[in-house]
């Protein structure tokens, strides 16, 4: 029981890297896989705070750095944690849907963005602008079988990107934000049980977007 229960586990990144578009597939392959974002983001930014800080803390993050200098990374938002996710427009006629992504992906006390925040809402939260992704539903949906999808959190976010810099914002109550600027290069949107795609989004294709607060956890704020 215990050899089965290994060998699924390690069955896993295989099915999330089930191929279901050339262009994503091109993109993952030639990106490295990302362990654990929390892990990426601390050692990138290099915030060096504390009692027990390494003295070599800045040149080793300062290598970190220099060492993903543009080189694209991989990284899977498993369902639970894409509450960066919220439901757009949906046509009951065509089943046209549209999923809104706010491009903030949070790791402990930091976070992964699209670009560079320059600007906070009242709490603190940086302004970031809307990722669109769109689909279509599969036959015999409804608007309540879509709006499904986000509050049983049944989907699934594979992302590929370039670490562009650091950034910090103070925030309007004291303190700073910290994160890692990024391009966002592709974005596969899957249903986390059936692995079926729901929306594909490649950043030369973007998309008018209106700027959004990020909050903890990436939920959606209100308009500024």
């Amino acid at each position: 029981m215990r050899r089965l229960f290994l060998a699924a586990l390690l069955l896993l990144p295989t099915l999330a890297l089930a191929d279901v578009d050339a262009r994503f597939a091109q993109l993952r392959d030639q990106a490295e896989a990302l362990g654990s974002l929390s892990s990426f983001l601390d050692k990138y930014i290099g915030e060096c705070s504390g009692l027990f800080v390494s003295p070599s803390c800045r040149s080793d993050a300062e290598a970190f750095r220099a060492k993903y200098g543009g080189r694209k990374l991989y990284m899977i938002v498993g369902e639970d944690a894409a509450t960066m996710l919220t439901p757009g427009p949906y046509q009951p006629g065509s089943g046209n849907y549209t999923i809104q992504v706010i491009p903030y992906f949070p790791g402990e006390g930091y976070a992964l963005t699209q670009g560079t925040p320059t600007q906070t809402d009242s709490a603190g939260n940086p302004l970031l602008p809307l990722i669109r992704i769109t689909g279509t539903t599969p036959q015999g949906w409804a608007a309540t079988d879509f709006l499904r999808l986000f509050s049983s959190r049944q989907i699934r976010a594979q992302i590929v990107f370039t670490p562009q810099g650091v950034w910090t914002l103070p925030r309007k109550q004291g303190g700073k934000a910290q994160g890692v600027a990024a391009r966002i290069e592709a974005i596969l949107l899957t249903h986390s049980r059936t692995g079926d795609p729901l929306g594909l989004w490649f950043a030369e294709q973007p998309a008018p977007a209106a700027k959004e607060p990020a909050t903890k956890g990436g939920k959606k704020g209100k308009k500024k």
